[in-house]
This record gives structure tokens, sequence and C-alpha cells, in this order.
């Protein structure tokens, strides 16, 4: 008898309160329409909308904290965020976030780290933005054109500052572009560099009352990459940030050497169990040589360990990664949703931030401060079938990848996507990260189940 039933009550997010009344039958049918009394309102919720109500939330609307109150662990696809009220427009969304305690990036994006990405790949990206240059490739004028020629060859650049001693600090007295060798014959390249002013007329022709000394160079092209690249995240030298990964193995610490030579900025604990005395040895290795550098530790739910550590960030999740098999080999892990909201709810008490991987949106909304990609940012090696371009993907875990006795990643390949320039806009799009995860804590923020077949009609569209 549904009438002697009584309605779970309702949960308003606005000043108005709702007193829930019976569930009557509508023409004997088993269907069930809750009614209410809002400030002496009595009637259905359509009535009570129609009048101009705004604070109602159906009953299945949970915020997270009922959400993850129950014994079922829940995994991204069990759930989906509602639909709520838009009031800003998608070039308003901040998307700043920290990926360690000192480290904020501007997108909550970031690469899976993979075995492909190697030191001289670090490099690369230290070089690909310089901003302000102190140590840059400087000659003396008893240099030649051929000099200039051999370091574009070796840098992929040829303007080169002439100072008297050729040093950084010392008097300038010209400087050398492409301009000036692009269309000199071969027997020119012996020819020493000169400049073509002598230092008196260049303190005539600069009305200047002293010659400048090089300190630092900065270069137009940086100033169009910082233009056309707002949203890079960049060190206080005007540098992008780097991060890589070591692993515990006493071999990586010779890894973690070249890595900071290298300029890193970020390490990241590569290990499939990041709760061990292994990863906290590594932690405590780490800070008391390269006290400077942040640390992100990995585990799926024993944080408290790696924080009494000192670690600057968590990654979060065991075998949930495209190409992960821990879950599978090992038998141990946990759902993603419900492992990334509970470790992120603790975590944050300590300002330890989040890194995760899965759903973008669905993980923001859950605590995490960035998320990881692995199969979109891999730069594995491409190859052609049947007309298709697919890259090798390979899991840092693989029998390929490394010579161990258990195997926790597969290899495989997968089709190209393109430039990142345009999925990763695409990714980003609308989301206001800040009133996301402040709109998850209060209560604001709603979620609800999915069914297997809500899950499958929601999939079986994605032509992308």
């Amino acid at each position: 008898n549904l009438s002697s039933l009584q309605p779970p009550p309702l949960r308003l997010n606005g000043p108005a309160r709702l007193a829930a009344a019976a569930w009557p039958q509508r023409g004997g049918s088993s269907s069930r329409r809750l009614r209410a009394d809002v400030a002496g309102f009595r009637g259905s919720m359509t009535d009570y909308l129609i009048r101009g109500g705004t604070d109602y939330v159906p009953d299945n609307w949970l915020p997270a904290q009922q959400l993850f109150a129950s014994a079922d662990c829940l995994t991204y696809d069990d759930f989906l965020i509602l639909p709520g009220f838009t009031d800003f427009i998608a070039d308003e969304a901040d998307l700043t976030s920290a990926l360690t305690r000192k480290i904020t990036l501007k997108t909550p994006l970031i690469s899976s780290p993979t075995d492909t990405f190697q030191a001289k790949e670090l490099r690369k990206v230290k070089k690909f933005e310089q901003g302000f240059i102190t140590d840059p490739v400087v000659l003396t004028p008893s240099h030649t054109v051929g000099d200039v020629l051999d370091a574009k060859m070796r840098h992929g650049f040829s303007g080169i500052p002439i100072t008297e001693t050729g040093t950084i600090g010392s008097k300038l007295v010209g400087i050398v572009t492409s301009r000036d060798i692009n269309f000199l014959a071969e027997e020119d390249h012996t020819t020493l560099l000169s400049v073509g002013s002598s230092r008196p007329d260049i303190l005539q022709h600069s009305k200047k009352g002293k010659l400048s000394f090089l300190v630092a160079m900065i270069t137009c092209t940086d100033l169009k990459k910082n233009r056309d690249y707002p949203l890079a995240s960049k060190d206080s030298h005007k540098q992008l940030l780097r991060g890589a990964a070591v692993g515990t193995p006493e071999d990586d610490k010779y890894r973690l050497d070249l890595l900071t030579q290298a300029g890193v900025d970020v390490v990241v604990l590569d290990s499939s169990q990041g709760n061990s005395v292994y990863q906290i040895a590594t932690v405590h290795y780490i800070k008391q040589k390269y006290p400077h550098l942040q640390v992100i530790g990995m585990t799926a739910a024993q944080a408290k360990n790696l924080i009494d550590a000192a670690v600057d960030g968590l990654r979060i999740g065991m075998g949930c990664g495209s190409i992960c098999i821990t879950q599978e080999v090992m038998a141990c892990g946990g759902p993603q949703g419900t492992a990334l909201y509970k470790v992120a709810e603790y975590a944050l008490c300590f300002g330890v931030s989040i890194i995760t991987v899965g759903h973008v949106v669905k993980a923001l909304a859950l605590g995490a401060s960035t998320v990881m990609m692995g199969s979109l940012l891999d730069p594995g090696e491409y190859f052609f079938s049947d007309g298709v371009q697919l890259k090798k993907y390979q899991g840092m875990g693989s029998l390929d990848g490394n010579k161990v006795k258990i195997a926790q990643g597969v290899l495989g390949s997968i089709q190209d996507k393109g430039s990142i320039h345009k999925f990763v806009s695409y990714l980003i799009a609308g989301i206001h990260l800040s009133v996301l995860q402040s709109m998850m804590y209060s209560g604001e923020l709603n979620f609800e189940k999915q069914t297997m077949s809500a899950q499958i009609k929601g999939s079986e569209k994605r032509l992308y």
C-alpha cells in the first residue's frame, strides 16, 4: 500500500524548505507524485515550479557526501553530474589549479609518465620558450662566420650576441643574426666577425653615457609564443614547467640526477603500489638531496604514510589507466570514483594536491587538482595500418617496456588524434574549476547514479 509509505526528506539549496507529504496513487496506477508544503503552499512539485518556485531538488539528486556514503564503491561511469544554472561564459572560466604545494598550473591537464619520454625530451621542453635567457651562446669578434653557422646547426638558431670576451657579463659589441649571414658565399665563411661601428660611434649614435653589458636576452619568437599560448604554465624564469617520472629502484637515482641537471621542476614516483617502504624511502632520499624539488607520490587509498613522508602531491588510482592491468593481474585496487573522493577529502586538509586519471570533468568535480592523460599525449612511434595513422602506446609496466617478472601494463596501438591544439581546448572549454569544487564540497553540486542501460545509451553516440 503506497499510501502508507513515508517519502524520504527533500534537500533544498535555497532558503525555502519543503515538508514532504504522502505518496498518493494517481488513477489507480503505481506511479507516485510527491507533494510538498512550501511556505504554506500545498500541491505537486509541478504546481510549485509553475508558480515561481526554484528551490526544489529531486530526491534522487545526491550531493557527493551522500553519493559516496553508501557501501557501494563507484567508478566514473556509475554516476553523472546533474545540470544546473550557468552564470558565466566559457571565456571567464578559471582553470588555475595546484599540481603540488608550490607549483600552480593554468590548466588542470598533464601528461602521464611514459618510457618514451627521456631526459633529452626534457631539455627540448626547457629550450622551447626561454624567457629571459641568462646563459646564451656568446661569441667574440675573433670568431668567424663559419663558427656562427656551426652554432646554428648545433642549437637551431643564429641570433648570437658578440661580446669582448665571449662570455655573459662582458661588454656587448654587437649581435649576428641570420639576415647577416644567409647570403654569404662559402669563401666568406672564414671571415672574422667584425663590428660595423667603433665603441665611440656606438655611444654617439645611442646618445647614452655608457656602453651596454650583456646580462640576458629575450627573443621575438618567445614573445609570439607568449601571445599564442596564454595558458602555458611557466617558472620564475619564464620557462615552461617540466616534470618527469622516476622509479623506486636504486638505478633510478642516476636518472634523477640527469633529470635534475636537465632542469626538471617536479618528479612523479612511478610505482603501481604507492604505499610501500620503497616509495617512502625514495621520497626521503629526494627531499634530502634535492629539497627544492617537488615530489608527487602515487597511492590508491593509503595517503597518510606518503603525506607524513612529505610528498607535495598524490596520484590516485591503481590499474585504472587505459593501458594498465594492475587490478586484473594483482587482484588489488579500488574503483576510481570512490578512491578519488575519499583520498582528496583527507589530502586537501594538509594542502596536498591530487592528480588522477580518467574522466576530466568528473575527476575535477570530485576534488582532483589535475588530471593525467596517457594515450592522448603519449609521444609514441607512428605507423600506418590500412590507411589509418596509429601510434604505439606502451604501458610503463608492460613486458616490452621493462623486464619485469609480472606485467602490469600492456602494449598496443591507438589511432592518432592529431595535434593537441585541436582537442585540449575542447577538454578545458567551460570548466569553471574553482566554482565546480566549491559547489561539490558545499553540497550544491548534485550527482545521480546511472543504470547499465543509461551508461550504454550515453556512450553509443561517441563519434569523436
